[in-house]
C-alpha cells in the first residue's frame, strides 16, 4: 500500500492504537485519536504523556488505524514522529480539532486550556502503509 493510499484511510477513519517502545525496549500501546492536516498525519497529545518522553528519545513508531465499528479494514503506518510544543503547535492545534470535531464554540478558550493542559503536537513522517496483502 503506498502512503498516500494509508493517508485516504486516515482521513474517514480517525481511531488508532499507537506503538512506541519503553526504555526497556518493552512495546507500549496507547489509544489516540488521528487526523490529516495539509497532508500531514498529526495528533495531539499531552507533553507530559509517556508516549512524548518515549517518541522522543526513539521518534520510530507504528499506528494502526482502524474505524469506528472496529471490525473490518484497517491499515498499520510505520512512522517517525516530530513533537511540535507549544507555543509553536497552537495554530495546529485548532487545525487538529477542526478536522476531529468541527467548530469550538470559544476558541480564546480552547487556547487556554491547550495550554493549562501542556498540550502539543505529534506529526508523523510515514515510512511505509500497509497490509499490502489482505488474508
Amino acid at each position: 500500500m503506498d502512503v498516500s493510499t494509508g493517508l485516504d484511510y486516515v482521513r474517514k477513519n480517525s481511531r488508532a492504537v499507537m506503538l512506541t517502545n519503553r526504555k526497556n525496549g518493552a512495546p507500549a500501546m496507547s489509544p489516540v485519536s488521528v487526523v490529516v492536516v495539509d497532508e500531514q498525519l498529526i495528533m495531539s497529545c499531552r507533553e507530559t504523556a509517556y508516549k512524548v518522553g518515549h517518541l522522543r528519545r526513539d521518534p520510530h513508531t507504528s499506528l494502526c488505524v482502524f474505524p469506528d465499528k472496529w471490525l473490518g479494514r484497517w491499515v498499520q503506518l510505520n512512522c517517525r514522529a516530530e513533537i511540535i510544543s507549544l507555543p509553536d503547535a497552537m495554530e495546529t492545534l485548532v487545525a487538529f480539532y477542526r478536522a476531529l470535531g468541527g467548530e469550538h464554540p470559544d476558541w480564546d478558550d480552547y487556547r487556554r486550556a491547550m495550554v493549562k493542559d501542556k498540550r502539543c503536537i505529534i506529526r508523523f513522517e510515514i515510512l511505509s502503509a500497509g497490509p499490502d496483502v489482505l488474508g
